[in-house]
């Protein structure tokens, strides 16, 4: 049941990060363009897999 939770709690942080580095009034985030962007993209993709996978861990436990 914990990794159930921890998933649903790790794919909801990435989640409001995403929602958090999207464009708002016509201005790009500050990391578009700068050395650090690809690191805030693979960032995000960890966070989702690492989140799905806890998610799926969990269920998958709980069913045998």
């Amino acid at each position: 049941m914990l990794s159930i939770v921890a998933g649903v709690v790790v794919l909801a942080i990435t989640v409001a990060v995403f929602i958090a580095l999207l464009p708002r009034h016509g201005k790009m985030h500050r990391f578009v363009g700068t050395e650090f962007e690809p690191y805030v993209s693979v960032a995000l993709c960890a966070g989702t897999a690492l989140g799905l996978t806890m998610l799926l861990s969990g269920v998958l436990n709980q069913l045998s």
